[in-house]
């Protein structure tokens, strides 16, 4: 239920919306009031596309600012806007573009897979993207039998386990996922026989030993609806909560603790929203250079893919 005040600034924010021709795109593990604004809700790659289909001249990306680069790779002739600039991702800084290219001397030849989860400068430096839906096709899509893997360890490994390529790793991890533990899952399970576990592939590999579907942020809504399952463990963050409530209104999701939540993920709210719209503020912009190299690695994937 929203507040007085939140009720003004949704107001506020539809009057500022078709003024400045914008469009709202919220990731999936965004407050419920702010999925609930958006005009699309999904994961980041999925939301940077979607931005392309539509006439909007500006894109507010509430969500961390990897993402809202890639709306700016993708996008490059429409304004882009990041309600919080300071919402940034701890996986994504884990790797940067000159540490990554160190690593690629020591390895010539072999190809770099960039998880989307990272900056457009390290986007820049790598070969080919990929997302945690599409990883392992796009691992195997590659003629070589190895690949570099940036920046995140559990979803390279899993990656390696799925395709027998062998995976360089860089050893980066999520947080959030991390808190996520095995033996919590293994208690929820006692707890609530026949639970089935639906884990993100950026959980360490003990907690994916125990899943019964590992799979992307979309897939897991995807999995909720078709599932004859009542009850669903969540092994993602807690913002998933809202739109798996609402899509399957007649099961039931347990979240594998209260501390399943990204700090930076939350920091966006209706307030920000407003005022980056208001002030267009905060402007995303790239290098053009960096841009267009990072626009490659992209693309490479969606030709994979399509």
């Amino acid at each position: 239920m929203l507040s007085e005040r939140q009720a003004e600034y949704m107001d506020k924010i539809d009057e500022l919306r078709r003024e400045r021709r914008a469009v709202i795109l919220a990731h999936n593990y965004q407050r419920p009031e702010i999925q609930e604004l958006a005009d699309f809700t999904g994961d980041s790659l999925g939301l940077a596309q979607r931005a392309t289909e539509t006439d909007a001249e500006t894109i507010v990306f509430c969500g961390v600012y990897f993402m809202a680069e890639t709306a700016h790779i993708l996008n490059p002739e429409k304004l882009v806007l990041t309600p919080d600039a300071q919402a940034g991702c701890p996986l994504a800084d884990m790797v940067t573009a000159d540490g990554l290219l160190a690593l690629k001397k020591k390895h010539p030849g072999v190809p770099v897979v960039c998880y989307v989860n990272s900056s457009a400068s390290v986007k820049a430096v790598s070969d080919i993207c990929c997302t945690s839906s599409n990883a392992v096709s796009i691992v195997n899509s590659l003629a070589e039998d190895e690949v570099i893997f940036v920046p995140d360890g559990n979803l390279g490994r899993y990656v390696a386990g799925q395709t027998g390529k062998k995976v360089l790793s860089w050893p980066g991890y999520c947080p959030t996922h991390r808190r996520i533990t095995s033996e919590r899952i293994r208690e929820i399970k006692k707890e609530v026989p026949g639970a089935l576990f639906m884990a993100h592939p950026e959980c360490d590999d003990d907690v994916l030993a125990l899943a019964d579907h590992i799979c992307s942020t979309s897939g897991m809504y995807k999995f909720a609806q078709e599932t004859d399952a009542v009850d669903l463990i969540v092994g993602s963050e807690v913002g998933m909560l809202h739109r798996l409530q609402l899509d399957s209104p007649q099961k039931n999701f347990i979240m594998p603790g209260p501390d399943i939540i990204c700090p930076n993920m939350k920091l966006t709210t209706l307030k920000k929203v407003y005022l980056s719209l208001l002030n267009e503020e905060t402007r995303v912009v790239l290098p053009e250079d960096v841009r267009a190299r990072a626009e490659n690695a992209t693309a490479r994937m969606v030709k994979v893919i399509a």
